[in-house]
């Protein structure tokens, strides 16, 4: 099976995630290919050179030769780059698995939380957007922590 794992990848502490969970993922299956963007140097390495088209066309063939996309949806916003994969994963019917561990989603039933919703400026849940996660959940799901997001890798493994 092929993965391509979408992610943030130009802060530090994005790379050190995205490298976490891929090394997670590989040891599910060590026949699993796993396909992390950070680490095609070719395209990515800051230091060097690549044009819009070479990396637009690099990772595009890497998400249509996909068997699953997974993406971490975290962030201030999704990664326009992450959402532009996941756009390219439900084009083709990719399955995709998001991974969104905002904790600012807690509290949903929360009456106080609720209640600022009516507030101007005092909405104290984060904001997705809602095509994007729309293409998440029409070809796939959206799970809230690492385990989740294993096991569901784990059952398309098996699928």
């Amino acid at each position: 099976m092929k993965l391509y794992f979408a992610g943030p990848m130009f802060a530090k502490s994005d790379l050190l995630y995205n490298e976490f969970l891929v090394k997670k993922i590989r040891e599910l299956d060590r026949s699993l290919e796993v396909y992390l963007p950070q680490e095609n140097g070719a395209i990515n390495d800051k230091a060097a050179y690549a044009d819009s088209k070479m990396i637009a066309l690099a990772d595009t063939e890497k998400v249509l030769e996909s068997d699953l996309l997974v993406a971490v949806l975290d962030g201030i916003t999704i990664d326009a780059g992450v959402a532009s994969e996941i756009g390219v994963a439900y084009a083709k019917n990719i399955p995709i698995i998001g991974l969104y561990t905002d904790t600012r989603q807690q509290g949903a039933d929360n009456q106080k939380k609720l209640a600022a919703l009516g507030d101007t400026a005092e909405n104290q849940f984060h904001y997705l957007n809602l095509y994007t996660v729309g293409l998440v959940k029409l070809n796939g799901s959206v799970v809230t922590n690492e385990q989740d997001f294993l096991a569901l890798i784990k059952e398309q493994l098996n699928k």
